[in-house]
């Protein structure tokens, strides 16, 4: 049986102390064990000794940073960062320190984020080493920036939105001081990269809590400086008999709560799928956002653009916000239509947005209910069979090919969908049958 991971970077911890080095266990895989939380998440591995000595050590090392000291240890296929204790000097571009100096562990503790990430685990005494008090503000909840938050935030920005992460995804409050340093410097996540944006929302999104992740996003002042479109919703009345729930914002966010299965497509659908609101909203004999979901998917594009993420996810969340009307009409649907729907390749995900987006709003799930028991109804080779006829077989029958092989090969498999031809035979008579009236409509529309 192979090895645990933790029984690897044990081993890892093990190999540094037996030739004369600390080395502790570190960050998000103490805090997690503190707390009782199964972790999968990667284990990093702090310790004294320098990179050169981390080289000759191990087999396969990688560098990854070697600068600031860290090392990548590779271990039965399984990397581990393993880096030397550090002290941070001066700021380089809100991200990297200006100069670094090799540590100890209580320097190397007083240099990260917040409390909670900042407790080292011996794995071999299996002794906690805390310098910072994140024990104590686990016990008592609190996400707290180790030292002065202005100068922890001045360090890296990032850490505005990964202390929104943390207290939602634990449920934690924020320290008064720490709250008020993020108040303050909410305009500067605008130096920060899109992309690491971009990872930190996406982690809110996909962890415990998104709903209480853009409330703190949006009290902090966060949320209109990295996405300013969410925080216009705000006060965009909706219909009461559709919408009791309240304004646009309000059903978003509620949208997002109502999610239990959580994919990125999902997740980032059900936050974008009605962005195209403001933009479209009318009054007349109600209040109406006609065509909405074209442009809440065009937007959704642009945003997700912006934020540098890839174009399966840009491809993937503009289907779902532009089919999400769809669904009001899916009990009047032809069979062929239906079987087409159900066919779509987000549909999983468009069907979890449909049902989180009607619990938000009216709570009325029929059409949700009725597409469930289609699939099942319907056989998985009865949803897209392959088509009985191919151009070929036209040819062989007499027509010349051109656009009209296009119109005669999709009616004959939307009547294959509707399971009302379901043979070679079947299809190649239909077509005897319905040459002149095929040939004539062509015509037409030539004319």
């Amino acid at each position: 049986m192979k090895p645990s991971k933790e029984k690897i970077a044990r081993d890892i911890t093990a190999h540094l102390k037996k030739n004369g080095y600390d080395a502790f266990f570190a960050g998000g895989y103490v805090r997690n064990k503190l707390m009782g939380i199964e972790d999968s998440d990667d284990i990093d591995i702090a310790t004294n000794a320098i990179p050169k000595v981390i080289q000759k050590l191990f087999k396969k090392v990688i560098g990854i940073g070697e600068h600031f000291g860290v090392m990548l240890v590779v271990e039965q296929g399984i990397s581990f960062e393993v880096a030397t204790f550090r002290s941070d000097h001066g700021i380089l571009d809100g991200r990297h320190p200006k100069q670094v100096t090799f540590s100890d562990p209580k320097t190397d503790a007083k240099r990260r984020d917040f409390t909670i990430n900042g407790i080292f685990l011996d794995p071999i005494k299996d002794t906690i080493i805390d310098y910072v008090d994140g024990k104590r503000d686990i016990k008592k909840e609190i996400i707290r920036t180790i030292g002065e938050p202005q100068d922890r935030f001045k360090e890296d920005y990032l850490r505005l939105l990964r202390a929104i992460r943390f207290a939602a995804r634990f449920s934690f409050s924020i320290e008064q001081a720490t709250w008020k340093a993020i108040k303050d410097n909410a305009h500067h996540i605008q130096s920060i990269s899109q992309e690491r944006i971009f990872q930190e929302i996406n982690k809110m999104l996909l962890g415990p809590n998104p709903e209480k992740a853009l409330t703190l996003l949006d009290e902090s002042g966060l949320l209109k400086e990295v996405l300013p479109e969410i925080d216009a919703l705000k006060g965009i009345e909706q219909p009461k008999e559709f919408h009791p729930e309240g304004d646009v914002y309000t059903h978003t966010q509620l949208t997002i709560a109502h999610i239990k299965k959580p994919t990125q497509t999902v997740m980032w659908s059900a936050l974008l799928h009605d962005i195209g609101k403001p933009q479209t909203q009318s009054k007349s004999d109600r209040i109406r956002f006609n065509n909405h979901h074209r442009v809440s998917a065009t937007l959704a594009k642009s945003i997700l653009q912006r934020l540098k993420c890839s174009n399966q996810l840009i491809n993937e969340v503009y289907a779902c916000v532009d089919n999400h009307m769809n669904f009001m009409n899916v009990q009047k649907m032809r069979l062929s239509t239906l079987k087409k729907f159900l066919s779509r390749e987000t549909i999983n995900d468009e069907l979890e947005l449909h049902r989180a987006d009607c619990l938000a709003s009216h709570g009325m799930i029929d059409n949700y209910d009725f597409l469930k028991d289609k699939r099942k109804a319907i056989k998985k080779e009865a949803m897209q069979p392959p088509p009985l006829l191919s151009g070929k077989d036209l040819i062989q029958l007499g027509f010349t090919p051109g656009p009209l092989f296009g119109i005669i090969l999709q009616k004959l498999y939307d009547l294959q969908l509707e399971e009302k031809i379901s043979s070679y035979d079947e299809a190649k008579q239909w077509i005897i049958e319905n040459r002149i009236e095929l040939i004539n409509n062509n015509n037409l529309q030539k004319d």
